[in-house]
């Protein structure tokens, strides 16, 4: 039977590293063919004294934490997979809580020989659950990262069938792979994931999306955050952009054409009444869309409190994950255009 490294990413995770290692100590797959090895980024909470106290009370399992003084996810992925020992390699989140059959659902998949990178659907989760019922906030929040018109076309998210996809969240592979076609790319901090399985692709490998690999994932918790965590998305996705144009997706082109049409709309309803007619008219029209689908997920949910809230955090991905992809594509070619000329 082969061997498995899980390797996780990993910096301030207290409240959800003690979840996920108790997920996996429950996998279907026997504990002494797996190995845990969390890439710490030099935690300042409790973390670190969390997954001691899981490695005392569980010792069957194997969990190597080793440092990240990097603080980077790429260089946390690198580093545990140097550090691994296993024929195959599951990347996970400290914010995640796999299913019992997760490891063992992503190595038969490999074993087919269908794929280079499998990986399967999101089960989304509001981020301050607890013993009480997570706040409307985070709820709103949950609903609108599983919701088609919050994240279009990433069907991680949503989807009920299997097929061969652009990428895979988190992702299985056979540790051959990473010699083929290199590590985790550590100048993107984020779309880290994109890339590697753009470079899965483009050798001639499938990146598998099985609706029957089935993991929790905890949202994040308020709006703060989550504004955050989409500027970071926008941000880095352009960088990835500039590398791979080819790789531009309808649902990634709309945010920052919409953020644009706002910020030109707005500009020019200063001096003229056909802009002032049209933004008026964009956003009632973008409006109308949000409240129908919080209407949707309110009654789906039976929730009242998400006709409001997850609207609201629909909003601040779009516009966020725009602003970012524009301002960091400003940043590029200003750089770009001020980089000093060399005389030969």
């Amino acid at each position: 039977m082969s061997f498995t490294s899980i390797i996780v990413p990993c910096y301030n995770e207290e409240a959800t590293i003690g979840l996920l290692l108790e997920t996996i100590a429950r996998q279907t797959v026997p504990t002494n063919r797996l190995e845990v090895i969390i890439a710490d980024g030099l935690s300042n909470d409790r973390t670190r004294q969390r997954i001691t106290e899981f490695q005392q009370a569980c010792p069957g399992l194997t969990i190597r934490l080793i440092d990240n003084p990097a603080r980077t996810i790429p260089a946390a992925l690198n580093k545990a997979i140097q550090a691994a020992r296993g024929d195959y390699i599951i990347r996970l989140d400290a914010h995640s809580m796999p299913y019992p059959d997760y490891v063992e659902r992503c190595m038969a998949v490999l074993e087919t020989g269908q794929a280079a990178n499998a990986g399967g659907v999101w089960e989304i989760k509001p981020g301050d659950g607890g013993p009480n019922r997570p706040g409307v906030m985070a709820r709103g929040i949950a609903a609108a990262a599983a919701h088609p018109f919050g994240v279009g076309d990433a069907l991680y998210r949503y989807t009920d069938k299997a097929r061969a996809v652009d990428t895979v969240p988190f992702g299985a592979f056979r540790r051959d792979l990473v010699d083929k076609i290199g590590g985790f790319d550590e100048t993107l901090l984020t779309n880290e994931d994109y890339e590697f399985n753009i470079r899965v692709r483009k050798a001639g490998g499938v990146v598998w999306l099985d609706p029957s690999i089935r993991s929790v994932y905890f949202a994040r918790s308020s709006l703060g955050a989550l504004l955050r965590q989409y500027w970071r998305y926008g941000f880095w996705k352009a960088r990835m952009l500039l590398r791979y144009p080819h790789t531009l997706r309808w649902r990634q082109a709309l945010p920052p054409l919409f953020v644009m049409s706002l910020l030109l709309l707005g500009l020019a309803a200063i001096f003229f009444a056909w802009a002032r007619l049209l933004l008026s008219v964009e956003s009632g029209m973008y409006l109308l869309v949000l409240l129908t689908a919080g209407c949707q997920v309110a009654i789906k949910k039976h929730d009242l409190g998400l006709i409001f809230f997850t609207p609201m955090a629909i909003a601040v991905m779009h516009i966020t994950w725009g602003a970012g992809l524009l301002w960091s594509l400003f940043l590029s070619f200003w750089q770009r255009k001020n980089l000093p000329t060399t005389v030969s």
